[in-house]
């Protein structure tokens, strides 16, 4: 049971090994913590912290240092953190400098998450929740081939080469592609795969290649996201000399991290999209990963287009400016897909 005093002298050890990664012995937090108590009842209340789980003794005549379980409770003690000012007017600044283009803001937050919090950012391209069909044409080729050319909200465009039973001329193509578009555009898959519409056999043909492209387009997650900051995860003491980095190494590139992370964290009970979550150590259900802590946020905007940004890091990161430089980056991007789709993103920062 943590009390009020034993709350403090664990959040004091969690803040002490997070700047120094040295065990925190007694002592120091006699001298240094002003708790107003005796030394005696510091070495009390850490043996009762390390009994129940929150802190950790390398060795016996060492000092403690926290466990996963003390690492969460210190997160959850922190409230009401933001990033400092100076920060926050540093990175609209750089936003303003970068190319109106959502592959430029993606990459820039990339590069400022890892420069900011010293660690692996990683940050994923938006993505439409269900992809929505604005506009279809096909345009015949050469015989009895054609390319269907879709644009998709958020302005993706996929092509797709389509063969039809017989040549089919151009004429034929565009009112196909007229009385498709007069029929779905604003549309998703779902919707158009359960459409009653009747339709020639050449437009079937076309309706059955468009469900296919979307269909492909919405069961793609989290591909080729932004990576930056393999130096500074690299450079950390639990990490310098750890074979484990060569298995999480390759999880990240793979592009696999998001996969693994994501989905079981965004689904738990009272997420919201735009929330900073903090999974830490074992929490991770891949083995890869039980030894960092990943604090992640999706932004965008909600049930229709989103993305994910995440910092991964030892478990001695220093959450309290971690988690308002997720929260603040996040924000910055839902609110410009929120300006490109003419939309409010229904989030401020801090």
């Amino acid at each position: 049971m943590i009390t009020p005093r034993s709350g403090s002298v664990l959040n004091y050890i969690v803040r002490q090994y997070i700047a120094g990664a040295v065990p925190v012995p007694s002592q120091v937090i006699a001298d240094k913590a002003d708790l107003g108590v005796s030394p005696a009842t510091i070495r009390n209340e850490m043996a009762q912290l390390e009994k129940e789980g929150y802190l950790i003794r390398p060795h016996t005549s060492a000092g403690c240092i926290p466990s996963d379980k003390g690492y969460r409770y210190y997160v959850e003690s922190i409230e009401n953190v933001a990033l400092p000012r100076e920060e926050q007017y540093l990175i609209a600044h750089t936003f303003h400098q970068v190319e109106k283009e959502v592959e430029a803001w993606v990459s820039l937050t990339a590069s400022l998450l890892a420069r900011l919090t010293q660690n692996v950012a990683v940050v994923s391209l938006p993505k439409s929740t269900d992809c929505i069909l604005k506009h279809m044409e096909i345009m015949a080729l050469q015989d009895n081939r054609a390319l269907a050319v879709v644009v998709l909200d958020g302005a993706v465009v996929k092509q797709k080469l389509i063969s039809f039973d017989a040549p089919v001329a151009q004429p034929e193509l565009s009112a196909a592609s007229i009385k498709l578009n007069s029929y779905y555009d604003g549309q998703t898959v779902r919707q158009i795969a359960k459409s009653a519409k009747e339709l020639t056999a050449l437009e079937k043909k076309a309706r059955d290649f468009l469900v296919e492209i979307m269909k492909t387009e919405d069961s793609k997650e989290y591909q080729d996201p932004y990576l930056e900051g393999w130096q500074f995860m690299l450079s950390q003491p639990e990490f310098a000399q750890s074979g484990s980095m060569r298995s999480l190494m390759e999880l990240v590139e793979k592009r696999g991290l998001l996969k693994v992370i994501s989905p079981s964290v965004i689904s738990q009970p009272g997420a919201t999209p735009h929330g900073v979550h903090v999974i830490i150590g074992k929490e991770n259900q891949y083995e890869a990963i039980q030894n960092c802590s990943v604090v992640l946020s999706r932004y965008g905007l909600p049930d229709e287009v989103s993305g994910t940004i995440a910092v991964v890091g030892p478990t001695r990161m220093p959450y309290s400016h971690t988690i308002p430089t997720v929260f603040y980056l996040s924000t910055i991007l839902s609110q410009l897909l929120g300006n490109l789709y003419g939309k409010d993103p229904d989030k401020d920062p801090q």
